[in-house]
C-alpha cells in the first residue's frame, strides 16, 4: 500500500534529532524521499543514514538556515537529487536561552532571531520559489510553539521569534493560497526533546514539574509532532492553509 507522501520529496531543518527527525522519520516511512538540513553534520548524517535502511530515501546536507546561500543549496541540492520538491518542514530552532527581558543579551536575543524567525523566512523564501517555478504547488510546515500564542516568563527572544514565525505563515498562505501552496505552522506543548532537556537545565525545573504543566498529565513525545507534520505535508490537509496548529495536551486551552 502506498503511503500518505509517496513520491514527494521533502526538505526538514533540524532534522537530526527531537521533533525534527520525528518528522522525517514518519515523511520516509509514508513514502518520500527526505533531505534533512541540518548544523549537527554527526547527527545529521546518522539520521540519514537510519531513515535510508531498509529501502528508506533520506540524504543529508550540512545546513546553517541563517545563511540565504546555505537554505538556497539545501533546496537545490534536494531538487538534483529527487528530481523535483513538494514540501518542506522548517523545524530548526534554538531556545534562545530563557531569561527575563532586563537580562536577555543583545547577542543572544539577535541569535535567536536568526535562527528561529529569519532562518523560517529564509527557507520559505527559497522553498516557494521552487515550487512556483515547477508549477506544482507544494506544502510546507514551520515550526513554531505555544509560545508563539501565548507569552511565557523569561522567554522573551523566544516568544517574539515564534509570534514571528505564526505572522509569516499567515501571511505565506495568503501570499500563495492561488498558487496550490500550503503553508501552516504547528504549535508544540512541553514535548520531551533535548531542547527541554536543556531548559530544564537551565531553569533548575525537572521534567515531572514540566509534565504536571500538561492537562493530560505527561510530557508529549517527539512522534505526536512528526505525526501531525506528516498529515499537513499530505493531501489529507488539502483544505488547510495559514493555520498554526497547537498540539499541546490541552496547555493553551488553560
Amino acid at each position: 500500500m502506498s503511503g500518505k507522501l509517496e513520491g514527494k520529496v521533502i526538505i526538514v531543518t533540524g532534522g537530526s534529532t527531537g521533533i525534527g527527525y520525528a518528522a522525517a522519520r514518519r515523511c520516509v516511512a509514508e513514502g518520500a524521499a527526505v533531505l534533512i538540513a541540518d548544523i549537527n553534520e554527526a547527527a545529521g548524517s546518522q539520521a540519514a543514514a537510519e531513515l535510508s535502511a531498509n529501502g528508506g530515501r533520506a540524504h543529508f546536507l550540512l545546513t546553517d538556515v541563517t545563511s540565504a546561500a546555505a537554505v538556497e543549496a539545501s533546496v537545490k541540492t534536494a531538487v538534483s537529487r529527487y528530481g523535483r520538491l513538494d514540501g518542506a518542514f522548517n523545524n530548526a530552532g534554538i531556545d534562545g536561552g530563557f531569561t527575563n527581558t532586563v537580562k536577555m543579551t543583545e547577542e543572544a536575543f539577535d541569535r535567536t532571531i536568526a535562527v528561529n524567525l529569519k532562518g523560517v523566512w529564509l527557507c520559505m523564501k527559497y522553498q516557494i520559489e521552487q515550487f512556483l517555478a515547477q508549477g506544482s504547488g507544494g506544502a510546507i510546515v514551520n515550526t513554531a510553539s505555544v509560545a508563539g500564542l501565548v507569552g511565557t516568563r523569561g522567554g522573551v527572544a523566544y516568544c517574539a521569534s515564534k509570534h514571528g514565525v505564526v505572522g509569516m505563515t499567515k501571511c505565506a498562505a495568503l501570499d500563495f493560497s492561488k498558487k496550490k501552496i500550503r503553508v501552516n505552522a504547528v504549535c508544540p506543548g512541553i514535548i520531551k526533546t533535548p531542547m527541554l532537556e536543556h531548559m530544564a537545565e537551565l531553569t533548575g525545573t525537572s521534567l515531572e514539574t514540566y509534565a504536571a504543566q500538561e492537562p493530560v498529565g505527561r510530557l508529549g513525545e517527539p512522534r505526536e509532532i512528526g505525526d501531525t507534520v506528516a498529515f499537513l505535508l499530505s493531501e489529507d490537509a488539502s483544505f488547510i492553509t495559514g493555520v498554526a496548529l497547537p498540539v499541546d495536551g490541552g496547555w493553551t486551552a488553560l
